[in-house]
């Protein structure tokens, strides 16, 4: 039998749905991250006390930062699963970049916006 060159458009849908799944919880995270940073979300100490802001504010600008990191690294995970999507509708979605073989289920299920196998990724190294 011959070893398949991609996964069946059965296989596709399934993971397809996976990724559809992570990217709408990958898009609430963002917002809420994003809202985090804009105060969008008006629940901050910007309406209490100027002695308790004071204290606040070396604890809010650092938080601030690590939202904007985290955001940042969201809104590129968000990137990753779209790519993943268009990978789907092309029926490349699977195979490895680096080998030209299909990516175990198992490593996909896990990473679904994966690109290299786990060989190719250890050999990356």
């Amino acid at each position: 039998m011959a070893e398949k060159t991609r996964y069946s458009d059965e296989e596709l849908q399934e993971f397809k749905s996976i990724i559809n799944g992570k990217l709408d919880k990958a898009k609430k995270d963002y917002e809420l991250l994003r809202n985090t940073i804009t105060h969008e979300d008006g629940n901050d100490t910007q309406d209490t006390s100027p002695t308790f802001k004071v204290l606040e504010e070396g604890a809010a600008v650092l938080s601030k930062e690590e939202a904007g990191k985290l955001a940042q690294r969201q809104l590129k995970f968000i990137q990753h699963l779209q790519a993943a999507l268009i990978r789907i509708e092309n029926k490349t979605y699977g195979v490895c970049r680096e080998t030209g073989k299909l990516i175990s289920k198992e490593r996909l299920r896990a990473v679904p916006h994966a690109t290299l196998s786990i060989d190719a990724k250890r050999n990356q190294k």
